[in-house]
């Protein structure tokens, strides 16, 4: 089942002015908009957060728009750099989530995410960190998913929320109580429908095919058959003259999966040409299939390090055939390198001299396209005192930086996820625990050390200027070994709660 997500960007022209204004834009408060020309006036294209709060909105006279908001930033529009702007977010989001995206002008972003959401650790998962991607540049976005193209524009942007997940098989019933401007109809056409009385989507699917089709033209049919997955709806992927591509036609359709496989296998032999010949290796390959219908099915594969392989990278596409529907069949395959970066030729290791290293990143790229990048990493130093930020996850073929954890104080083989709380008896400012009970387990301490004090980052968050932990290794009768600390430095509340925690195990 396809599953389609749309992205609506409410206000994003003002969005792109701001970020193109950078430290000379206007504060957040202040009411912007942007002003363009219909015919001989001049009226309100776009308004921000703050102007439309202030009672704007777009299609005002420019002139009533400053006579309303004494304090109002008018900005002329840019409909082209807009535009252009939108593409590369296109771009963007076919090279981070999925094979087929494209831009929604004049404010939304369409994203073909078949067999691809899980590679972000699934629907729910992918829509948040899209929305979270362009709040963190100032962008503000709302996300939709559902089977098709029509139900997901309309719902993102009829329906109030960050994100919204439309179950699989859902039909277009999900879409009647909506207004019928969401069916992507012109301005005069859902204006004429409205002088009949028709306000809801509902309201028009209900009603027979031919009268409407004899007043308004195919286009109101075309529109209702998409939002209700009769009708194929293909999204034309974002290209760049960038990315390195191959494709055949066949002047047959095919559809047998060891056809597939054989021609996906001259695909990447004449890509690997390409990219050799530009001195890359591809990191990402993005596999489409035009079928006879007008719809794509797309197979994605991601490597950890640039490959020129053909044998590696045709057994990484082959291995998604199965997933892919030929329908009644393909008559164009296009193979893409999304990602490709410098792969220059490096002396192969001699067995006469030293034994070579094993590479398994080929194993990695077998499993991270099974189970999704994000479920492989390692772990990596990172500088900070606080024990828990002192760790961060990197890819698994990442380079080695250099850095190391310190080892003036021993650490423990397990720390857990969150700092545990246990009931203890101690003597404070400066004793470590006589005894204490974890997970309903007392224990009596044989030995401890002297303590450990971590100090809060206070250039991250003020609640830390004054927090302190101090730390203990103690090991109790059975002779194991932990990792406590208590809030605080036993005497001053304002540094912590003084109660006790366990967070790690020693081997």
């Amino acid at each position: 089942m396809p599953r389609v997500v749309s992205l609506f960007l409410p206000t994003w022209p003002t969005d792109r002015v701001r970020r193109t204004l950078a430290s000379a834009a206007p504060p957040r408060d202040v009411p912007l908009v942007l002003v363009g020309h219909d015919g001989r006036r001049r009226v309100v294209t776009a308004v921000d957060v703050a102007a439309r709060r202030s009672g704007l909105r777009v299609g005002m006279p420019a002139t009533k728009a400053q006579a309303l908001v004494a304090d109002l930033v008018v900005m002329d529009a840019e409909p082209l750099a807009d535009a252009d702007a939108l593409e590369r977010l296109a771009l963007w989001a076919l090279q981070r989530y999925a094979p087929i995206a494209a831009a929604d002008p004049p404010d939304g972003l369409v994203i073909d995410t078949s067999g691809a959401d899980h590679l972000h650790g699934g629907e729910e998962a992918m829509l948040a960190g899209m929305v979270q991607r362009f709040a963190d540049v100032g962008i503000a976005a709302r996300a939709a998913v559902a089977d098709c193209w029509g139900v997901a524009h309309a719902t993102v942007r009829h329906r109030a929320s960050g994100t919204t997940i439309v179950p699989s098989a859902h039909g277009g019933e999900v879409i009647f109580d909506l207004p019928i401007g969401a069916l992507r109809l012109s301005a005069p056409m859902v204006k004429a429908l409205r002088v009949l009385g028709f306000e809801r989507i509902g309201d028009l699917a209900a009603q027979p095919r031919a009268p409407l089709a004899l007043r308004f033209g195919p286009e109101l049919g075309r529109r209702l058959d998409q939002a209700m997955g009769r009708l194929a709806e293909p999204i034309v992927p974002v290209r760049t003259p960038d990315l390195i591509e191959v494709n055949r036609a066949f002047p047959e359709p095919i559809g047998a999966p060891e056809t597939i496989a054989r021609y996906v296998g001259k695909l990447v032999v004449a890509l690997c040409e390409a990219l050799e010949a530009k001195g890359l290796g591809a990191k990402r390959l993005d596999l489409m299939f035009h079928r006879v219908d007008n719809r794509i099915e797309a197979v994605r594969v991601g490597t950890a390090l640039p490959v020129r392989d053909v044998k590696r990278l045709t057994r990484l596409l082959c291995e998604k055939i199965e997933t892919v529907s030929p329908g009644f069949g393909i008559e164009i395959m296009t193979l893409t390198a999304t990602l490709a970066e410098p792969l220059s030729e490096k002396q192969v290791v001699s067995s006469l001299v030293e034994e070579p290293e094993a590479d398994v990143s080929g194993l990695i790229d077998i499993l991270a396209n099974r189970v999704g990048e994000h479920r492989l990493y390692r772990l990596a130093p990172f500088a900070s005192d606080v024990p828990e930020r002192s760790v961060r996850r990197v890819g698994p073929m990442s380079a080695d930086d250099g850095a190391a954890w310190p080892n003036h104080w021993p650490r423990p083989i397990r720390l857990l996820g969150s700092p545990e709380p246990i009931e203890t008896v101690a003597l404070l400012p400066d004793q470590p625990p006589v005894t204490f009970t974890w997970r309903g387990i007392r224990r009596r301490v044989r030995r401890a050390d002297d303590p450990e004090r971590v100090f809060g980052e206070w250039w991250k968050r003020d609640a830390e200027l004054e927090a302190v932990r101090d730390y203990f290794r103690i090991e109790d009768d059975a002779g194991e070994r932990f990792w406590v600390f208590r809030a605080g430095d036993g005497e001053d509340p304002a540094t912590g709660s003084h109660r006790w925690y366990l967070h790690g195990i020693f081997g």
